[in-house]
């Protein structure tokens, strides 16, 4: 425990206590940074020159290109979110499902899923499944637990689904591409998207009366019309998604490069559906602003913090540790999720990952653990942070705006079998690595022992070395 000393225990017990205590995280890790720095300094368990580095941390930081893909993907989802397609893909999808048991629900849950690549915030996706959703769900007599839990899990899949911000951070903090980041996380989204639907259908099965099909008057018209609806709320967003996606995997832009066209595409689409103006440029502009200037600041204080944190030796502190656990990979992998899964009560995944992956990789290294599928399955755990009770966001977002009818412990136990499939991914995910490694090799790949140089050789002609004639 103290094989490097007592100041690195001290030091991550401090950052700990400042994070209940409530302050700002950002300050709170530059203040704990410092004060240790300095107490290192005064003691002699740390040098000055380790300071001298920090203004060389924050221009990389604030030079860093991977990292302007977060604006970029922010404002996407900011466009999107606010013009409306929200609206029309629930009031269609969930007409179009409409006459089956459960319905609405297969809705919420399809619809929250291209929410998810389109937004890329759970709050976008929860409150707005929540306002459009939630009172027709009610009206319909649909269990009030079931209700709010498939709204606030079909909420979460948004910090899987690629273009995932989370996976853009995880990906910088990893050293690994984003491109194979989000090819990674296909199979565990696919995965969570068909575990939903299929704890919908079995419940269906069992009490139907909990989800009742919609009567004829609430369907509409029918036929296609209302598949015309549905397809042009649909495929347009998909189209953008899958054309960010596809030049990312296919290495033809940057992720910056396809943030910018994703950005672009969606106030095309915002014009398409008759519905750009200033004023939601402006929204958008305002909430990117905010989103960005969260994660700098977080992410400076993550690097004063862990600046002087591997001056005190604390990344061989963590790596002693973390290495020594019982049971090798299996019980590292076991300890990280569990260790992940508690400390995402208080810690947005953000903070997380500024913060906690930093400390993991280079066990995970010394392990021969693949960083690609160790970063999608620390995503995969943390969107678990929204769900469980009573620290949830995705459940305080959605108590923001249910009617007073519905009871905070209905959401609350509406959300445990939900929260429950989330964990049964995690343990697939570790079970199965090929669900993330798959969709990484199904491309070309290249033998190393098949390749042939071949250099042609060139007869160059004698050199006349006789001195010049004058």
């Amino acid at each position: 425990m103290f094989s490097y000393g007592v100041m690195p225990p001290l030091m991550f017990a401090g950052m700990i206590c400042f994070m209940l205590a409530g302050f700002p995280v950002a300050f709170s890790l530059i203040a704990v940074g410092l004060f240790f720095g300095t107490l290192g300094i005064l003691t002699d368990h740390f040098t000055l020159s380790f300071l001298q580095a920090l203004p060389f941390r924050f221009y990389g930081i604030i030079s860093n290109d991977l990292l302007l893909a977060i604006p970029f993907f922010t404002f996407m989802g900011a466009i999107l979110e606010r013009c409306g397609l929200a609206e029309d893909l629930l009031e269609g999808t969930g007409k179009l499902f409409g006459k089956v048991p459960g319905g609405l629900a297969y809705a919420v849950i399809v619809v929250g899923a291209i929410l998810g690549a389109i937004t890329g915030t759970v709050a976008a996706s929860v409150i707005a499944m929540g306002v459009i959703s939630l009172p027709v769900m009610m009206r319909y007599g649909y269990d009030q637990k079931l209700a709010t839990g498939v709204i606030a899990a079909s909420g979460t899949i948004t910090q899987l689904i690629p273009p995932s911000l989370v996976l853009i951070v995880l990906a910088e903090q990893l050293g690994r591409p984003v491109g194979e980041m989000y090819l990674g996380a296909i199979g565990p989204s696919l995965l969570q998207i068909l575990i939903f639907l299929a704890y919908v259908f079995v419940l269906s099965l069992i009490k139907p009366g909990h989800m009742p099909p919609l009567p004829p008057e609430a369907r509409g018209e029918g036929g296609w019309p209302l598949i015309r609806q549905v397809l042009w709320g649909m495929v347009p967003s998909i189209v953008l998604i899958m054309l960010v996606l596809g030049t990312l995997a296919m290495g033809l832009a940057t992720p910056t490069e396809a943030g910018a066209m994703g950005a672009v595409g969606a106030i095309i689409l915002a014009a398409l559906h008759g519905r750009l103006t200033w004023p939601l440029i402006r929204q958008a502009m305002g909430a990117t602003a905010r989103l960005t200037a969260m994660v700098v600041f977080i992410l400076i204080g993550a690097t004063v913090f862990s600046l002087v944190f591997q001056g005190m030796d604390g990344a061989l502190w963590i790596e002693h540790l973390l290495a020594q656990l019982p049971g090798g990979r299996a019980g590292f992998l076991i300890f990280v999720n569990v260790f992940i899964f508690f400390i995402a009560f208080f810690l947005d995944f953000f903070e997380i990952a500024f913060i906690i992956v930093p400390l993991l990789v280079p066990v995970a290294l010394k392990l021969d653990i693949n960083l690609v599928w160790f970063g999608v399955l620390l995503c995969v755990n943390m969107q678990t942070a929204f769900m469980h009770p009573p620290f949830g966001f995705a459940l305080f977002y959605l108590r923001g705006i249910a009617p007073k009818s519905i009871r905070t412990s209905q959401i609350y136990w509406g959300a445990i079998p939900w929260l429950l499939m989330q964990l049964v991914l995690v343990a697939i995910v570790i079970l199965w690595p090929e669900a993330v490694t798959y969709w990484i090799s199904a491309g070309p790949s290249v033998d190393p022992s098949t390749i042939e140089l071949n250099i042609p050789q060139y007869d160059a002609p004698p050199l006349d070395l006789a001195p010049p004639q004058f």
